[in-house]
């Protein structure tokens, strides 16, 4: 449920399209002059940070991302460029996009604008994307060859004196511990030995 507060704080983002009524714009010009301006727009040091539009743009990104696309032509449109905003064009579409304004407080001169008439058409099919260029075995560089030595290799530097015995580097075993008084006798065996299985 959206309180008071946030009701008050609702915003809208306009964005409108010139069109003249003898040369409208193809639809999908349209289409993506629309995309591009509301990116541009957020991305615009305006909009971020410290800027004139952040709160406006913080308010519509946190209560509500509504839009409302509206179109001008000949003077409407003369008057839409003199208000804060950022126009985009695309091939035969202009479109102006205005920062975040309140749902219930519009400015006169975007208020006044017509929502009807912004249905478009494209005389032609729109042309198909371009499909990725790999690269071809010839586009990619062979890498460069390794410089030729210049020169001789250079000798080993000598050994700093004789080399070290092993022999003197190890210690020898410590002795073994003298055995005290003579050895203990044998236990005699416990009766004859048994004798042998046939």
């Amino acid at each position: 449920m959206v309180n008071e507060s946030e009701q008050h704080d609702k915003r809208a983002l306009p964005i409108v399209v010139r069109i003249e009524r003898a040369d409208p714009p193809q639809r999908t010009d349209a289409l993506e002059a629309a995309a591009l301006a509301v990116l541009t727009l957020l991305t615009d040091p305006r909009a971020t940070g410290e800027g004139e539009w952040a709160p406006a743009v913080a308010a519509w990104e946190t209560v509500g991302i509504r839009k409302v696309v509206r179109r001008a032509r000949g003077a409407e449109w003369r008057r839409v460029l003199d208000l804060p905003g950022i126009t985009v064009a695309v091939r035969t579409a202009e479109v102006r996009v205005h920062p975040p304004v309140p749902l219930d407080d519009w400015p006169r001169d975007l208020s006044r604008l017509q929502v009807k008439g912004t249905e478009l058409t494209d005389t032609n099919p729109p042309a198909p994307l371009a499909p990725s260029a790999e690269p071809s075995a010839s586009a990619v560089e062979p890498p460069a060859p390794l410089a030729p030595a210049v020169g001789p290799p250079a000798p080993l530097a000598p050994a700093a004196g004789p080399p070290a015995l092993l022999a003197s580097a190890v210690e020898p075993p410590a002795p073994l511990a003298p055995a005290v008084g003579p050895p203990a006798p044998l236990a005699p065996a416990a009766g004859p030995p048994a004798p042998l299985a046939p």
